[in-house]
């Protein structure tokens, strides 16, 4: 059996329509003996994710499954392997990093949040 990491999108519907387009992009891993069974499995994931619920505010929002958009193979599991890589190429660089620099300061929160919870 080999390791794959899959990237699968949802859009995320909510409301009357009068929300902000929005879709979720996970990466999963998943474990095959080769490439297509990979793909499978990930499609499989995808349509169980898909689901519908009541928000607060007493509204319809809906994860619809897209597609699997990306499955690579995993040489090897070990301390500091690269799983995935993506190359950008923003309209805008000032804002693609002002966005880069907000994440990491929201994953620094979380961690924080994290451990004052343990």
């Amino acid at each position: 059996m080999k390791w794959y990491l899959a990237r699968l999108v949802y859009q995320v519907v909510s409301g009357e329509g009068n929300h902000v387009p929005q879709f979720d992009e996970q990466l999963r891993l998943i474990q095959a003996d080769e490439l297509n069974w990979a793909r499978e499995k990930a499609l499989v994931l995808g349509q169980i994710g898909a689901f519908s619920f009541q928000n607060t505010r007493n509204q319809n929002v809906t994860w619809k499954f897209i597609d699997v958009t990306d499955v690579f193979e995993i040489d090897a599991i070990e301390d500091g392997a690269q799983l995935y890589s993506m190359t950008e190429e923003p309209a805008d660089v000032d804002a693609y990093m002002e966005l880069t620099k907000a994440k990491a300061m929201r994953t620094l929160e979380l961690a924080r949040d994290r451990e004052m919870i343990v």
